[in-house]
């Protein structure tokens, strides 16, 4: 049973509220000064796994749609995607500000230098017209072609995982469980197309 409008509201006010919870954590630890040894690093390191948690919700709400025949999570899409893109952009203005000062020639230098970090930026610049075109006018003015435009989060997602899987020296089993979960949600909508195909040449051969 689909929930009211009053109920979808307050789905909505609550993870507003959730979403914004990494970055008061991350203000109370400054503030307390308890950010580790590495403080730059820390914030880097969160900024950058809520950005992607972010990312993967909104990938996961055409597939539970699909599980559960929730029409409604359609309506949480925008938001955690627009939470993805935030915490993408803090990830990013720390890169830039705290730890490297906006020193433009040695950012140059570490892009090209370290592929995690291109990858990173290519990320985060696919996803610049997500965000720009995710508000309900620009999906009318661009008609069909917004579907085809947000396609786009599918190789962002790909190219985030891989950013966090080459950032990473020892330990790589988070990046991996976020590549797993990425797989995972490709392959519930992969499957979905190809049984909606296999009906449609049913369906035509049948008549």
């Amino acid at each position: 049973m689909a929930p009211g409008k009053t109920a979808v509201a307050w789905i909505k006010r609550s993870i507003f509220i959730l979403a914004l919870l990494p970055l008061a954590r991350l203000l109370w630890l400054g503030f307390t000064d308890r950010l580790g040894a590495n403080p730059v690093e820390f914030i880097e390191h969160s900024t950058g796994t809520w950005a992607l948690v972010g990312l993967l919700l909104s990938l996961a709400v055409t597939p539970l749609r699909l599980l559960s025949g929730w029409g409604w999570l359609l309506s949480l899409r925008r938001m955690l995607g627009l939470f993805m893109f935030f915490y993408a952009c803090l990830h990013f203005m720390a890169y830039l500000w705290l730890d490297h000062w906006f020193d433009w020639p040695e950012i140059a230098k570490d892009i090209l230098k370290h592929p995690y970090v291109l990858v990173g930026f290519l990320a985060l610049i696919l996803s610049v017209p997500l965000a720009a075109t995710s508000n309900d006018a620009m999906m009318r003015k661009l008609g069909k072609r917004w579907k085809t435009l947000h396609a786009l989060n599918y190789p962002v997602a790909v190219l985030a995982v891989l950013h966090y899987l080459w950032l990473v020296k020892q330990d790589i089993s988070q990046p991996v469980t976020y590549a797993l979960i990425l797989l995972g949600l490709l392959s519930i909508r992969i499957a979905y197309r190809l049984r909606n195909k296999f009906k449609l040449i049913n369906n035509q051969s049948t008549r």
